[in-house]
């Protein structure tokens, strides 16, 4: 008799071994890659909240009192896009801080960044005593800012300043620096290179750090210490200098204390900055509406300049790693 073996159960052993396969594997509920963003996430989080609290807050804070005439006094009155079109038609005091603050930043920076690396070179020389020079240069970037506007506020001093003293020794009558709408912003330029210290001690570090072996190959193969320099030294020097020049913008367009102290923004508001004068126009004058509009221009201004730099920089900046084709 013929059965039919379709009709016939499956054994049972089969049964058993489909249904373990179906059966799904519990997965572990904290797995490491969830336990290390827990902790990312934890301890980070007082950065963020600090970042949230004094930083973005105040921010949007300031871009909508920039829409308002507000007197610190009384409630935000808004007025949209009026203080923007009072300051670019009918501020004429405005352009004339703005190119001050321009021609400060673009004398300043490429002077400081050309004076720290002539400084870097030299106090990279195995000479004895170079410890005390390198102390020596680093010390005026420790000194307080008001310390060093008042010492500036005496070597610039027109009869008894010690600039212009010995000046006279070689016969030439020396500018009242500060007194003088020609000379107060080369003044205050000439006080920003005294706190290129910190920028020295970085490019000498970055000397340091290029290996010996590259400049031991370039001298047998007959490069001079000038070659050498300007070949080698500067392009391994180029993260470090851009790393400068970038803080050196950002600090420069924010000057304040050396305008507040040693000039007040005169003579004739020649040496008159953006930080100062925004500072005015908000606690003096009560219009911190229109102080916030200059806060969005300056920082507007900032982030312009900073891109152009980064955006050139593919024309000189180097890595040791980066293979150009």
């Amino acid at each position: 008799m013929n059965v039919d073996s379709r009709s016939s159960p499956a054994p049972a052993h089969v049964s058993v071994a489909g249904a373990t396969r179906a059966r799904p594997t519990p997965r572990p509920r904290w797995t490491q890659t969830r336990r290390e963003a827990m902790w990312f996430y934890v301890l980070v989080s007082p950065w963020i909240v600090g970042f949230l609290v004094f930083l973005a807050g105040p921010l949007l804070a300031s871009l909508y009192l920039s829409l308002t005439d507000y007197d610190l006094l009384t409630t935000p009155h808004w007025v949209g896009l009026a203080n923007y079109v009072r300051m670019f038609s009918e501020d004429p005091l405005f352009w004339k801080v703005l190119g001050n603050t321009t021609f400060y930043t673009f004398v300043s920076v490429p002077l400081a960044t050309v004076i720290s690396v002539a400084l870097a070179a030299l106090l990279n020389k195995p000479l004895p005593g170079m410890r005390v020079y390198r102390t020596i240069v680093y010390l005026p970037a420790l000194v307080p800012l008001v310390a060093s506007a008042m010492l500036f506020a005496w070597v610039l001093a027109p009869d008894a300043g010690l600039i212009n003293r010995a000046l006279a020794l070689v016969g030439v009558r020396g500018p009242a620096w500060l007194l003088s709408e020609t000379w107060v912003i080369p003044a205050l330029v000439l006080m920003s290179i005294w706190g290129v210290g910190t920028g020295v001690v970085l490019l000498l570090a970055g000397m340091q750090g290029i290996p010996g072996e590259l400049l031991e190959a370039a001298t047998i193969d007959g490069a001079n210490a000038r070659q050498r320099f300007f070949r080698i030294v500067l392009p391994m020097l180029s993260p470090v200098i851009l790393f400068n020049v970038v803080m050196g913008l950002i600090g420069a367009f924010q000057i304040f204390s050396q305008v507040y102290i040693l000039t007040g923004g005169g003579p004739n508001n020649a040496s008159q900055m953006l930080v100062p004068y925004l500072f005015e126009e908000g606690f003096k004058n009560y219009r911190m509406g229109y102080a916030s509009a200059l806060s969005w221009v300056l920082f507007a201004v900032i982030m312009i300049c900073t891109a152009i730099v980064f955006r050139s920089s593919s024309r000189f900046l180097f890595y040791e790693s980066e293979v150009r084709r």
